[in-house]
């Protein structure tokens, strides 16, 4: 059979609300208050974004409208696969990414963005089974394309899924909690931690804008929650967007309006992981123009003394925060803790600033753990 998306049967699940098939992570209402079009791209990609239904289905595919990302002189991002879960298990897919797809083109010190559209792409997925027994199936999109929703065709019937009786964990980062370097949607830090820890994901990480944004703390505020975590600091050094005299003042006007809506919720702040371009030197960083492959950061180590922010000052300032807040259910977490120099040993950033694959696994594995402490 085949679905026009949206569709009641399948549940669009992660997205805040859905444009024209197009999910969005954040409400509409914060568009009028977005910087540039970097916000506006990044939360319309789909990181922890999963269609949910049930069916006997053994097969099924998608049509999608994709632009992947083009940072000006790199070209085209690979092509990111879809993940599939039938009963809670991963089903390997053969491909499982869009056999087309458009681009856009991001100037990402400007905020600009230029699309270049395609056509419709297929996505082919196996569901696996006999075609008799329903089953809950969800389709993980992937979390740095932008993926519009045009069409599901099974070989099935397919009706509406069950409810969700996890709790729900609304987690706040920036492209290391989109899923930069990991390598697909199941595999981005807060997807491993969340599957461990039996937790139903809301995943706010905007690649390049977790920058203490007030609409997104007010985001966080006014949807339900049983856990928040917020990992802070890495994207205020990348633009070098706040200095040491506003800093820890915004991060307490953050937690402040996310606690008018959870006073009592278990809340994380969690400091950067560890990196060394920025550890004691400060931003701005850059992808570097005489090796795009890696990034740079044309700060100098001096300017700390003005008051210009490194992930050793951030770290340092976030457990203070946290230290001087007189709230029980305000946890601190080091960020060097879930990634630090042993694993920079073993698993380095190949680009100086994201972890690859392995090492999303790692931290997911660790930070499931964190999870799992705040409940027993």
């Amino acid at each position: 059979m085949r679905l026009e998306l949206p569709d009641p049967r399948v549940e669009i699940r992660g997205a805040a609300w859905v444009e024209d098939g197009l999910p969005h992570r954040l409400p509409a209402w914060t568009r009028a208050q977005f910087p540039d079009d970097f916000l506006a791209m990044v939360e319309s990609q789909p990181s922890g974004v999963r269609l949910r239904f049930r069916s006997a289905a053994r097969h099924a595919s998608l049509d999608v409208a994709v632009l992947r990302v083009a940072v000006d002189p790199a070209p085209p991002a690979e092509p990111q696969p879809y993940d599939v879960l039938v009963d809670g298990v991963v089903v390997p897919q053969p491909s499982g990414t869009a056999s087309a797809a458009g681009v856009i083109a991001l100037e990402p010190i400007a905020g600009t963005t230029v699309e270049r559209p395609g056509p419709v792409g297929v996505v082919d997925l196996v569901l696996g089974g006999d075609g008799t027994a329903e089953r809950a199936v969800e389709i993980w999109l992937p979390p740095g394309e932008t993926t519009r929703l045009v069409a599901l065709t099974t070989d099935a019937p397919v009706s509406a899924p069950g409810p969700v009786d996890a709790p729900r964990w609304v987690h706040h980062g920036s492209s290391i909690s989109h899923g930069a370097g990991a390598a697909s949607a199941l595999g981005a830090w807060p997807m491993v931690a969340a599957r461990i820890a039996g937790l139903d994901l809301v995943n706010l990480g905007f690649s390049g804008n977790a920058v203490l944004d007030p609409f997104v703390a007010r985001a966080i505020r006014d949807q339900p929650a049983d856990v928040i975590t917020l990992k802070l600091g890495i994207n205020v050094v990348n633009h070098d967007a706040i200095h040491l005299r506003a800093f820890a003042p915004a991060v307490h006007g953050f937690l402040d309006t996310v606690r008018e809506g959870h006073p009592t919720t278990p809340l994380v702040v969690v400091s950067p992981l560890l990196c060394p371009l920025v550890e004691t030197t400060p931003g701005p960083t850059s992808l570097d123009p005489a090796d795009p492959s890696v990034f740079r950061t044309t700060g100098h180590a001096s300017e700390v003394a003005d008051g210009k922010l490194t992930l050793t000052v951030i770290r340092s300032v976030l457990r203070a925060v946290v230290d001087a807040r007189a709230d029980s259910a305000l946890t601190y977490v080091d960020g060097s803790s879930l990634y630090g120099w042993p694993d920079w040993d073993d698993l380095p950033m190949r680009d100086l600033m994201h972890p690859d694959a392995d090492a999303h696994r790692l931290i997911g594995k660790r930070f499931g753990a964190v999870l799992r402490g705040l409940s027993a």
